[in-house]
C-alpha cells in the first residue's frame, strides 16, 4: 500500500491554477528557498499520513465546485519528492474526471514522465535566471530545474510560469530581461505570473528556531512589480511578433 505525507489541505483555493481548486500541500522539499513561507513542509518528519484513495475521496467532495474549470493542485513543500504517491493519486484523479495541476520548482526524485502523463498543468516556479544566484537563493544549482523543464517540454504539458520578485535580488530590469530569454525557449506557456515577495511566513521561522535570511527585507512594492510585468511583456511581445 502506498502511503504519502501531506502537510495540509485547502478546499477552496483561488490562486493555484484555473478555477476553484482543492490544494494539497505535500510534505518534503530538497530546496531551502530564502523566502519560503512554509519551512514546516521541508522535513518528512512532519505531516499526516494518507493513502491515494483516501486523499482522492477527500478531493472528490469538492467536485461540484470544479465545474467551471477548477480541479486539484498538488503543492508543497515539493510534490515531486513523493513520486510514487503522486503518480497513484494523479491517476485516481484523472479516473474521477478531476483536472490536475502540479505546483513545482522542478526538484524531485524522478519518475517525471509518468507523473506528467496524468498532469494537465504544471505551475513552474523559476527561482532565478543563472546557476550561481540560484544556489545562493535556494541552496541548490539550476541543473535539477533544467532537467525537469526538459521533460515537461517533451511531454507537451501546459505550463504557467511563476517567478517571485524579491527586492534587490530578482527585481532589476536586467534580471527580468534575462527571465524573458528563458521563457522564450519554453513551449506551451499559457500564463506568466510575477509574484511579489512577502513576509507572511516569518513567524514560522521564529517558532521553529530557524534563521530567516531575508529578515532585512520589506515586502515587494506591488507598483514596481507591475512595471516589471510591462517590461517582461514587452520583451516577449517583441520576440513573438518579430
Amino acid at each position: 500500500m502506498t502511503i504519502g505525507k501531506i502537510h495540509s489541505f485547502e478546499s477552496m483555493g483561488l490562486v493555484d491554477g484555473p478555477g476553484i481548486r482543492s490544494v494539497v500541500f505535500m510534505q518534503g522539499c530538497s530546496l531551502r528557498c530564502a523566502y519560503c513561507h512554509n519551512p514546516d513542509t521541508w522535513s518528512f518528519q512532519g505531516g499526516t499520513e494518507i493513502t491515494p484513495e483516501e486523499l482522492v475521496k477527500k478531493i472528490s467532495r469538492f467536485k461540484p465546485y470544479f465545474k467551471k474549470g477548477g480541479g486539484v493542485t498538488f503543492s508543497g513543500g515539493e510534490p515531486l519528492m513523493q513520486p510514487f504517491f503522486l503518480i497513484e493519486t494523479l491517476k485516481l484523479c484523472k479516473e474521477a474526471g478531476i483536472h490536475t495541476a502540479v505546483d513545482t520548482a522542478g526538484y524531485g526524485e524522478g519518475k517525471y514522465n509518468e507523473i506528467l502523463k496524468y498532469t494537465d498543468l504544471v505551475l513552474l516556479d523559476i527561482k532565478h535566471v543563472n546557476d550561481e544566484e540560484y544556489k545562493k537563493l535556494v541552496c541548490q544549482g539550476k541543473k535539477g530545474f533544467d532537467e525537469f523543464l526538459e521533460t515537461v517540454q517533451k511531454s507537451n504539458t501546459k505550463i504557467w510560469i511563476r517567478h517571485v520578485v524579491v527586492p534587490g535580488i530578482t527585481d532589476s530590469e536586467e534580471h527580468i530581461k534575462k527571465l524573458a530569454e528563458i521563457i522564450r525557449n519554453i513551449k506551451n506557456v499559457e500564463k506568466i505570473e510575477l509574484l511579489p515577495y512577502h513576509t507572511m511566513g516569518v513567524q514560522k521561522y521564529d517558532k521553529m528556531g530557524i534563521e530567516y535570511k531575508l529578515s532585512h527585507l520589506k515586502s515587494m512594492d506591488k507598483e514596481k512589480v507591475n512595471k516589471l510585468e510591462k517590461i517582461l511583456n514587452n520583451e516577449l511581445r517583441y520576440y513573438y511578433c518579430s
